[in-house]
């Protein structure tokens, strides 16, 4: 059974999180700097080999009033470079997703100022959990 691999895209850093093989609980995984997108490239490519990864989700940056973004346009690019990985590639809207990520940060007393990535982590679970949930109703 594959896993759904779950990627917040940033221009720094791209957070990523793994669901369970049932396909029911996301969770955060790791953070990989982007460095390029050769180099970004192949990081995910061994990560989806050695993750048994089946489909990936990417989180995509819609503005608060729906409209595409700047950013909209850099992820929707990125998530078109995954395709020579031949694997499904699916968007989900991921509005406040790092916003949570950093309240539930808060609410567990961990300091978010040099956790970015692990903001980035959270993040990636959550809009991942939140195409889970919708595939599981």
């Amino acid at each position: 059974m594959g896993r759904i691999l779950g990627v917040d895209y940033g221009d720094s850093r791209i957070g990523l999180a793994l669901s369970d093989p049932l396909k029911m609980i996301a969770s955060p995984f790791q953070t990989i700097r982007n460095e390029g997108s050769e180099k970004r490239l192949q990081s995910i490519q061994t990560l989806t080999e050695e993750q048994e990864v089946e489909s990936i989700v990417v989180g995509l940056p819609i503005g608060m009033k729906g409209q595409e973004t700047a950013q909209t346009k850099k992820v929707r690019e990125f998530a078109d470079s995954l395709s020579v990985l031949n694997l499904p590639i699916y968007l989900e809207d991921e509005r406040l997703s790092s916003v949570s990520a950093e309240k539930s940060m808060i609410i567990q007393k961990i300091k978010t100022g040099h956790n970015k990535g692990m903001i980035d982590q959270r993040a990636a679970a959550i809009l991942l959990q939140q195409f889970l949930d919708k595939q599981n109703r």
